[in-house]
């Protein structure tokens, strides 16, 4: 061990099925909301990086888009994700869903952690199980399938049994650096994060066909004085979508839709910025962008 350094830092991974709770994680462990969430599969499509640092130990988190079946490229590339994100690992959260039964893909996931000492097993949504059986059937039926480190029941949405993940974390730090300021919560740039709150509003607020096709980027952030001397921040955000139809869905009757998404976003940028946003929101269309290359590299999702 190097004695070089008297800091501490864990890498941590967090993978699993869609939809089991990982972005959710994310933001209840580093306390800030910095990965999208929502009901609908694929939420998030890139790695995204949190950082929590307590006392001399610093921990990084990595979450990473859920398992699914690749049905285009984007979706492919969400998937070599993934894969090399498990493959790179120093130490693992296995994400499940305890109303759910063990998945394929889950499944193999699970052949990707051979490599790895160090896996946590964290079935999520307890609070959901009225028959408290079942939970310890399922942490049965898991732990056949690989020998997991530790295996944490809980609940993200009420908070049971976070504080025992921390704790079983704590045993994973190691002697060395901190490789982000202590005051840091993530490596994404600013646009991205609105970018993400953006894209969350329009997943919180669509139907189920139109959500996965959409992409938002930020054209301009400029921050200004009002005439009462208050500060004030433009936000101007295009929305990408692939069909006509889409675009009539995303702007809604007379303009609904849009202004609904884009008032759950601004409050949501003010929140999280602490200051006034005026945030205009506009609407494009891109044909089967997630089929191609050029367009997954410009959205920063490849």
């Amino acid at each position: 061990m190097n004695t070089e350094y008297k800091t501490k830092n864990a890498f941590v991974t967090i993978v699993g099925r869609a939809n089991a709770g990982k972005s959710s994680l994310l933001n209840a462990l580093v306390g800030e909301k910095i990965a999208a969430v929502s009901s609908k599969p694929q939420t998030t499509r890139t790695k995204i990086t949190g950082v929590l640092t307590k006392g001399d130990t610093q921990y990084v988190f990595i979450d990473t888009p859920g398992m699914h079946k690749a049905v285009n490229k984007l979706s492919e590339h969400m998937l070599k994700t993934v894969s090399e994100s498990v493959a790179d690992a120093d130490n693992i959260i296995m994400m499940c869903d305890c109303t759910k039964k063990i998945s394929q893909n889950e499944l193999n996931l699970i052949l990707g952690f051979k490599k790895s000492d160090n896996v946590i097993l964290i079935l999520n949504k307890t609070d959901l199980l009225e028959n408290k059986d079942e939970l310890i059937e399922k942490l049965a039926q898991y732990s056949e399938l690989y020998s997991f480190t530790e295996v944490i029941p809980i609940s993200v949405l009420t908070g049971d049994g976070l504080d025992i993940v921390m704790n079983a974390l704590e045993k994973l730090a190691v002697q060395g650096p901190h490789y982000f300021p202590d005051d840091k919560f993530t490596d994404q740039p600013e646009r991205v994060l609105m970018a993400e709150m953006i894209r969350e509003k329009a997943l919180l607020n669509l139907n189920e066909e139109v959500p996965h096709g959409i992409a938002v980027t930020i054209e301009s952030v400029t921050e200004r004085d009002k005439k009462d001397g208050e500060p004030i921040m433009d936000v101007t955000a295009t929305i990408y979508c692939e069909r006509d139809s889409h675009k009539g869905i995303l702007i809604g009757k007379g303009g609904s839709m849009l202004r609904k998404i884009g008032s759950e976003a601004r409050q949501e940028l003010e929140n999280f910025f602490m200051i006034r946003v005026n945030l205009q929101c506009w609407i494009k269309v891109k044909e089967g962008w997630r089929n191609r290359e050029g367009l997954i590299k410009n959205f920063g999702l490849d």
